[in-house]
């Protein structure tokens, strides 16, 4: 119930759990699914989701209003309204998890619809719409996922990039080294036009270069979306500099942009699925995973490959798994079992 509602058990599941129903697979299904379709579980959204995608940092984010001066608090709590819907959908409607990433449908209002372009969209409440625009589709064509990874000012492909990384291909990159400078904004005779161009300062640091070679080419494929989320072809306005969202993964791969990005990312399911099952993993326990806890969502992950990726067979296999049900104790005496039951 924690897991699923944030909150305490209701009476159903405290009756059933007395009754020790809870130990039979087919009832704890049972429970689990009536528990996900409860109302209650817009706690999954609100705070899984505000955790995993870091939408509580977009209350503090503040663009530029000289840049971006047609942003305002409207637009932002329809952005964040937009991906709990978004996310709320794929859990009330049991859906592959690769939608998040690729679903063709999206929800707005008339405020986000004309910052996105969108047409033909009327009225304060937010709806869901078809998106035939390649661009807008899952959660990297969001803007409170843009704008959440970009500065005040300018957007950041390194902050981008390394969101990527982290939440849909599930690694960490190295923290950057303590002697190595920020990059500057001051303006000087030399600054580079574009943000590739300033990255360019630390490319050319061998220090930096192992991780920006892996973290730029992902942020470059999402430049086209300015700070605020905004699609744009140029940077810095109508007279800047052509946008450049080319580049290359460290599989080889080419991107030229967030449609050569997405299908890259998405070609070998397993690993957004895996991903997203350890952080589910982690938000469920409460802690870090450890090396043993990989084994478990690997398992997690293959097994729900039969019942394509669905968010109800990833749930189940968090509830079922033994870091879920069991717990360690912090001090143990000798010939004691490490794992006992919660």
């Amino acid at each position: 119930s924690f897991f699923l509602w944030s909150s305490i058990p209701d009476e159903e599941l405290l009756r059933v759990a007395e009754r020790g129903g809870l130990k039979n697979a087919a009832v704890l299904e049972q429970q689990v699914r009536r528990m996900l379709a409860d109302a209650k579980a817009e706690a999954l959204v609100d705070n899984f989701a505000g955790q995993w995608l870091h939408l509580r940092n977009l209350r503090t984010k503040v663009p530029n209003s000289f840049q971006f001066p047609d942003f305002d608090d409207d637009l932002r709590r329809a952005m964040v309204s937009e991906v709990e819907l978004f996310v709320r959908s794929v859990i009330e409607e049991d859906r592959n998890v690769l939608d998040l990433m690729s679903a063709d449908y999206t929800f707005v209002n008339e405020r986000l619809a004309k910052h996105y372009g969108i047409r033909g969209v009327y009225g304060s409440q937010m709806r869901r719409i078809t998106v035939a625009d390649e661009t807008r589709r899952g959660l990297l064509g969001k803007g409170a996922l843009l704008m959440v990874t970009s500065h005040a000012h300018r957007t950041s492909p390194v902050l981008r990039g390394k969101w990527i990384l982290e939440n849909v291909i599930g690694v960490a990159p190295a923290p950057p080294p303590d002697d190595v400078p920020a990059l500057s904004d001051e303006e000087h005779p030399n600054k580079p036009r574009s943000g590739r161009e300033v990255l360019e300062q630390h490319r050319a640091n061998p220090v930096c270069a192992s991780c920006h070679r892996v973290l730029d080419p992902l942020g470059f494929a999402l430049e086209n979306y300015d700070a605020v989320g905004a699609w744009r072809t140029r940077d810095g306005g109508t007279l800047g500099e052509p946008i450049d969202a080319s580049g290359q993964l460290v599989d080889g791969t080419h991107v030229d942009g967030v449609v050569a990005l997405r299908r890259a990312l998405v070609r070998e399911p397993q690993m957004f699925v895996r991903t997203l099952t350890e952080k589910l993993l982690t938000y469920a326990v409460g802690r870090g995973l450890t090396g043993a806890d990989m084994a478990v969502v690997r398992a997690i992950v293959r097994d729900a490959e039969p019942k394509q990726y669905r968010l109800s067979a990833l749930v189940l296999g968090v509830v079922n798994s033994a870091p879920f049900r069991m717990r360690v104790k912090s001090v143990e005496p000798a010939g004691a079992t490490l794992a006992t039951r919660k």
